[in-house]
């Protein structure tokens, strides 16, 4: 036999050894699909036996909030009071709960919390649901697949969540869109979510594509054209599974139109979303007096924000130094030299590495040779906080895409002129013309900062004034009222299949 026949017979061996395989194949992935199926509808049928046994003991459904981390003091959980009380003003016979990661706190303190926090009292109380395994979605415990390892872990975190409580209607208020399906399909529920940030967003994907390094690219990825193109497809099937869990929420809100424009991107829910603008609090910023700096003898850029790596105080610290020394060549208009201005950044720290942060802060100040002219201030009480904007010229911001910027709104509420980070929310919401009229200015890198820092040094006070006149009037488009009345006429639908 030649070789040639040979190699047929191997082949027609081969081909029917796969073939007489086939079948069995086929039959196990039938009966493991099977399986499968019957396995999620028992699930499915035991839970939704608790939420009727539920619903018959109270007599009334639940909306439940999914928020591990409720008893902070971010922008995040104003979003979540203002929620609950807007609810619960609107809707009398419904319960309301929250399922949160917080430990060693009583259901009042929290609440105490909201009150202290954020001046939140809701009309009555709600029931929590402390969660054990919040350590899931904390990105410390992925140094690596961050996105992946807090996506899946926030599945088996709504798990728990699901078998301790079965709501009527569930809304992921923080951002995790991996529990959504199992709400929806296992829990039966009807699912709504806020969306403050898209956990993977078409910006991501660019910024890996053409290798640009980032606070999320590190240089070692950015610089290595095999591993670009692995962070890329990496990016691309996580961008593809959060596509197909938000598309499971039945209503879809969003902080921004930034947000709004990734969210259709990968959700593909045009119809079930809406744009609503968080709550600002910006009451006690509205009664500072707002008067031209004509007698000012020192101006102020203050900086409000986290010490985290996406905030970049560095780009402030570098724009400042070029602002240093123009004005000491008296290229800066104004009296005075390098002594009329001073840069303060203030801020939280919310771990050790934010405090090892702001030392790295610190030793490029000194190593720029700026350290005299830059206050570091951090976790300062409200009413330090509210000075300090008071008497500042500029307000400054430096974060790329920034969902929205509640700091922004901030700044311009306490009469600064704002200068601010030309993406995300501030380009698209916030620093836009009011009325036709300019309400601040926005800069991209390094020289952009400066060159806009000397230009509102060299207007008018009077002219300063125009703008800040033009801001503060602006923010009223983010109030607590104008927040509640969108969130209830986004939720009305759903609200509205409640058997009550």
């Amino acid at each position: 036999m030649s070789v040639h026949d040979q190699l047929a017979q191997c082949l027609c061996d081969l081909i029917r050894l796969l073939w007489t395989l086939l079948l069995p194949c086929v039959f196990l992935c039938m009966l493991l699909t099977a399986t499968l199926v019957v396995l999620v509808m028992g699930v499915r049928v035991w839970l939704q036996a608790n939420r009727n046994a539920r619903r018959a003991r109270d007599g009334r459904p639940t909306v439940a909030f999914f928020h591990p981390y409720c008893n902070a003091g971010g922008g995040g959980e104003r979003v979540l009071w203002c929620a609950l009380r807007a609810l619960q003003n609107r809707y009398q016979d419904v319960n309301f709960m929250v399922y949160t990661g917080d430990q060693g706190v009583t259901n009042q303190q929290i609440l105490d919390g909201a009150r202290r926090r954020f001046n939140i009292l809701l009309p009555r109380p709600v029931q929590f649901v402390f969660l054990k395994h919040r350590l899931l979605v904390e990105a410390r415990l992925f140094p690596h697949f961050t996105l992946i390892g807090q996506s899946v872990g926030s599945i088996f975190l709504g798990w728990e969540a699901l078998t301790e409580f079965v709501p009527d209607v569930y809304i992921d208020s923080m951002g995790y869109a991996f529990t959504l399906p199992v709400f929806k399909y296992l829990g039966g529920c009807h699912v709504a979510s806020y969306v403050h940030y898209p956990t993977i967003s078409t910006d991501m994907l660019s910024v890996v594509r053409e290798r640009n390094p980032r606070f999320n690219n590190a240089d070692y990825i950015s610089n290595n054209l095999f591993l670009s193109a692995v962070k890329v497809v990496y990016y691309c099937l996580l961008a593809l599974l959060y596509g197909l869990a938000g598309s499971c929420s039945d209503v879809v809100m969003v902080n921004s139109s930034w947000t709004l424009n990734h969210i259709l991107t990968l959700w593909r829910a045009t119809n079930r979303t809406c744009l609503v603008y968080p709550p600002c609090d910006t009451h006690a910023f509205l009664q500072l007096p707002l008067d031209e700096d004509s007698d000012r003898k020192c101006h102020s850029i203050v900086s409000i924000g986290q010490f985290r790596p996406e905030k970049d105080h560095r780009l402030q610290i570098r724009a400042f130094r070029k602002v240093l020394q123009k004005k000491e060549a008296g290229l800066v208009a104004g009296p005075g030299g390098r002594e009329s201005l001073r840069l303060v950044l203030i801020g939280g720290c919310r771990n050790q590495e934010d405090e090892d942060r702001v030392l790295m802060l610190r030793g490029l100040c000194q190593e720029l040779g700026v350290a005299d002219r830059v206050e570091f201030k951090l976790n300062v009480p409200f009413e330090e906080l509210k000075r300090e904007l008071g008497e500042a010229t500029v307000g400054l911001h430096t974060m790329w895409n920034e969902h929205f910027g509640i700091g922004v709104v901030e700044c311009m509420a306490a009469g600064t002129v704002i200068l601010a980070h030309k993406s995300g929310g501030p380009r698209l919401d916030i620093v836009v013309p009011y009325e036709g009229r300019q309400t601040g200015f926005l800069a991209e890198d390094e020289d952009g900062y400066a060159d806009a820092i000397e230009r509102i040094l060299a207007l008018s006070p009077s002219a300063r004034l125009e703008i800040r006149r033009n801001a503060r009037l602006s923010v009223t488009r983010f109030s607590d009222q104008e927040f509640e009345a969108c969130f209830l006429a986004a939720m009305e639908p759903l609200m509205g299949t409640l058997e009550r």
